[in-house]
């Protein structure tokens, strides 16, 4: 007995010191995991490793390739090239951002327009796809959540009708901001954001400009700018001129207004001059608020190539509404590209930026896609 109790010790000892040995630190290898499915979307099985990558596609006359496959994408990591594995079309999921904030800001010239506006964003949603999900932001007195995400585009023309405000501020870093938050939810790589505005914001919001920004770029979605800065710098033809040339009214020349000489109830011929109208302080806030417009016009520019997406510049209200048709087909013919990066993305630090180029291994096929992307802090 003694010898067996000898010999079972070693054992318990082992048994005991496995039972309280602290927990491996080292992390397990990625998973498949599901995204959450969403109201009239398929679930989209990704891998935590995998980036997702949207990419346009267009031959040399630019119209859009609809046969893009593996073999004509080559993508570069870093410097680095990366195996893609897929490339497919998915359902978009398009948030809209209305500027309606600040329309008085055209102090007597050309103003972005609540009214145009929203017959951008109509026809805007009148274009997409079948199956693509929208939400409507608002960005005025306050950011207001107008829609949450509906593939239903007649909710969506009732919202537009009955909801869109105008209002004397507006708080369009803030609505960036929000929009941000509302895309992390949707799938990677389907995320789209549509921004109709002139990109000023009125003073006294909480947000800055650089932290607006960051936000959208590391929430990884293509964004799409419709904006007024040049349409805002352009005369207003029916808008009265400063300096007006023709018949002066009886009643301003004092002669011709009461002259004792004349018989009752007659007066001397009209006379014609110069009349000037001249508002030094309304002058100082327009040329202001131009200024503005420009400093926001490059701002926007970058934001929308870093993303991959495109900036309109429309110098008539016609023209908008046309180009919010070509947003709409820029976002049906997108592809998402999927690969698996070398470097694992579980090693990248804190809010690393990394590089991506995307090039072409067909003849006469062009490429369209961000410029790289932040790895996510949670994998």
């Amino acid at each position: 007995m003694r010898r067996i109790l000898i010999r079972l010790i070693p054992l318990v000892l082992m048994i005991f010191a496995s039972i309280n040995s602290p927990a491996q630190t080292s992390k397990p290898k990625p998973a498949p995991t599901v995204e959450p499915k969403s109201e009239g979307q398929e679930s989209v099985k990704v891998f935590t490793e995998e980036v997702r990558l949207p990419v346009f596609a267009t031959d040399t006359y630019g119209h859009f390739d609809p046969a893009l496959d593996v073999d004509d994408v080559l993508v570069l990591e870093d410097g680095k090239a990366q195996q893609v594995k897929s490339v497919r079309h998915i359902p978009a999921n398009v948030l809209l951002i209305l500027d309606t904030g600040g329309d008085s800001n055209g102090l007597g010239g050309m103003s972005k327009k609540t009214s145009i506006t929203r017959d951008v964003a109509m026809k805007l949603i009148s274009r997409l796809r079948p199956g693509d999900r929208i939400a409507v932001l608002q960005s005025s007195n306050q950011v207001e959540l107008l829609q949450t995400w509906t593939d239903d585009v007649d909710k969506i023309t009732r919202v537009l009708k009955t909801k869109l405000f105008a209002g004397k501020r507006s708080r369009i870093l803030e609505a960036m901001t929000k929009a941000a938050q509302l895309l992390y939810d949707q799938p990677e790589g389907s995320r789209h954001v549509v921004l109709i505005s002139d990109g000023v914001e009125t003073p006294g919001g909480k947000v800055s400009l650089g932290d607006a920004i960051r936000y959208l770029v590391e929430a990884r979605a293509t964004i799409h700018i419709i904006s007024y800065t040049t349409f805002v710098r352009q005369k207003d033809d029916k808008q009265p001129s400063n300096v007006t040339v023709g018949q002066l009214p009886t009643s301003s020349n004092p002669i011709t207004a009461n002259d004792p000489t004349l018989p009752p109830g007659t007066t001397r011929s009209p006379s014609f001059g110069v009349g000037i109208r001249f508002d030094p302080a309304m002058h100082k806030l327009r040329k202001a608020y131009e200024e503005e417009t420009k400093k926001s016009e490059k701002w926007l520019t970058d934001l929308a190539e870093e993303t991959g997406g495109t900036i309109f510049l429309p110098k008539a209200s016609s023209e908008m509404i046309a180009e919010s048709e070509e947003v709409a087909r820029r976002i049906g013919a997108e592809y998402v590209v999927t690969y698996r990066p070398t470097r694992p993305l579980a090693s990248a630090k804190p809010g690393e930026y990394r590089r991506v180029e995307v090039a072409s291994r067909r003849v006469g096929l062009y490429l369209r896609s961000r410029r790289g992307y932040i790895v996510p802090s949670a994998q």
